[in-house]
């Protein structure tokens, strides 16, 4: 089975909880992006006609397509279009990864653990987005 969704926008990345000094006692807080975002990918995936949890082993390839920056000389849009030139700004895409197989823990997969093959690629585009697709490589029996 495979599974194909968009989440629309400029990619984000999983922040670090924020540590919280109270009365003595430390609290750790997931940043309010953070949570909105994950909020977001759920969504997305929730309303994805082919939307169904994946069983045993999982690829998943994940394409965080950055935005093009408005100062971008014809030289180096060229080389966007060529396919030669790729974004080496945050967010790095291990948290870009993380944020998105994170939110999908229970919902397309009982755990990300169930992920044994991962791609992750930053690309440029006038359409900001990211593009997941979900692969059952072997069914858990």
């Amino acid at each position: 089975m495979i599974v194909r969704f968009t989440v629309p926008g400029e990619p984000k990345g999983k922040a670090r909880p924020r540590i919280y000094n109270q009365g003595g006692k430390s609290h750790a807080m997931t940043p309010d992006g953070t949570l909105n975002y994950e909020s977001l990918v759920k969504w997305v995936f929730a309303n994805t006609q082919e939307a169904k949890k994946l069983q045993g082993e999982i690829e998943a390839k994940i394409v965080a397509m950055y935005p093009i920056p408005k100062a971008m000389t014809k030289k180096n849009r060229q080389l966007i279009d060529e396919g030669k030139l790729h974004p080496t700004k945050k967010p790095d895409l291990d948290n870009v990864a993380k944020i998105i197989l994170d939110s999908l823990n229970k919902i397309a997969f009982d755990d990300d653990s169930q992920v044994t093959r991962l791609i992750v690629e930053k690309h440029f585009s006038d359409s900001p987005r990211v593009e997941v697709t979900l692969t059952e490589r072997f069914e858990k029996k």
